[in-house]
């Protein structure tokens, strides 16, 4: 890095005066100013702030994923940057609880100065989503059918383009069905460990048959019994599982399961450290996101109860919709479905563990 030879003031480096002057309240236009203004804009604009650094993040996150070759380092650089995501998440998180000191009759105060503006028209939120991989077709109705309505022409243009490219979720799903999982030549781990799955359940149904309590009692808890058999089945049935796929109960693709489930099962290797730590923090990163929408909503609803919100959208409702719907890497929570004990796994052959490392340190 050459050496920085002009001297450098604070304030010029980090554009304060363009920065402290941009909360201008509406409020004063009208008369008095709202002295809990300030605090509103103050809070979303910092939101918009950590938006921007996520985005950056998830950028580079993103083109690290969507390359031919995952190797060792990059995926390091991909863990580290994740882990700095879910830091800021923590961040925006906890500063629900500054906007909460408001009350909602000081909200009152000045909030129909803001119609119609609209956290619905962050336009740095709905990039973020769509680059995790949140669709349309999987978003709540009315987001499929608003979610261009109050957005300027310019903003709309920008996002619709977005929508074209392949999303994170999209290399995610790329990089997990290249590992070579499935089959080894002297090896077939998924014949092994569906025996394994086998044994597991039958063992349960035996339980079952010794302990229940009653007739009506052995039914239903064979009735569950028999639903988890499916759920391990359909992971080896190519057109099951594209039934599932059709009906939005999973998203990932077969071979990306599997490859996800295997890291999953054997996480302890040191060739699936750090591949279990992304797919962790993917999942965490989706649940923080989820936690931030559910305060959100909680939010709302003690400023609004069940008024409209500005935007014209139902407020709590529509938020509380969106907490439970848009979602992008739930397929990794699912997993713990099929999960096996540590003493039901087939051990790894040594030629196996050989081969896993040498894919995660090929870096040519």
């Amino acid at each position: 890095m050459p050496k920085n030879v002009k001297p450098v003031y604070y304030g010029d480096y980090l554009q304060l005066d363009k920065l402290l002057d941009s909360q201008q309240p509406h409020s004063k236009q009208y008369g008095p100013e709202a002295h809990d203004e300030m605090l509103f804009i103050i809070v979303h604009q910092v939101y918009e702030l950590w938006f921007k650094q996520v985005l950056h993040e998830l950028r580079a996150i993103y083109k690290e994923f969507c390359a031919e070759q995952l190797d060792d380092r990059a995926l390091q650089l991909v863990a580290h940057r994740l882990r700095r995501v879910l830091t800021i998440q923590d961040l925006m998180n906890d500063q629900v609880g500054v906007i909460e000191t408001m009350t909602p009759q000081e909200f009152l105060e000045f909030r129909d100065y803001l119609v119609p503006a609209s956290g619905f028209q962050s336009i740095q939120f709905k990039e973020l989503e769509i680059i995790l991989g949140l669709t349309r077709d999987t978003r709540i109705a009315f987001d499929q059918q608003s979610f261009y309505n109050r957005l300027s022409e310019e903003h709309r243009v920008y996002l619709e383009e977005l929508e074209t490219h392949p999303s994170l979720f999209d290399c995610v799903d790329q990089w997990l069905a290249r590992m070579p999982f499935l089959q080894f030549d002297d090896f077939s781990f998924w014949d092994v460990y569906q025996q394994a799955v086998q044994n597991s359940l039958d063992r349960d149904e035996e339980i079952i048959r010794q302990n229940a309590a009653d007739d009506g009692q052995l039914e239903t808890e064979l009735a569950s019994l028999q639903v988890n058999r499916d759920n391990f089945s359909a992971l080896f049935d190519n057109e099951r599982y594209k039934s599932l796929q059709e009906d939005n109960r999973v998203r990932l693709s077969q071979r990306a399961m599997l490859s996800a489930l295997f890291i999953t099962q054997y996480r302890e290797e040191p060739a699936f450290h750090l591949a279990h730590q992304v797919i962790t923090s993917l999942a965490e990163m989706d649940e923080k996101l989820t936690i931030w929408r559910y305060k959100h909503a909680m939010m709302v609803q003690r400023m609004l109860g069940t008024k409209i919100g500005t935007g014209g959208s139902s407020g709590h409702d529509y938020l509380r919709r969106t907490t439970e719907q848009n979602r992008v890497f739930k397929d990794f929570f699912a997993m713990a479905t099929y999960l096996l004990p540590k003493s039901a796994l087939p051990e790894l052959p040594s030629a196996v563990r050989q081969a896993l490392g040498f894919y995660f340190r090929h870096d040519d």
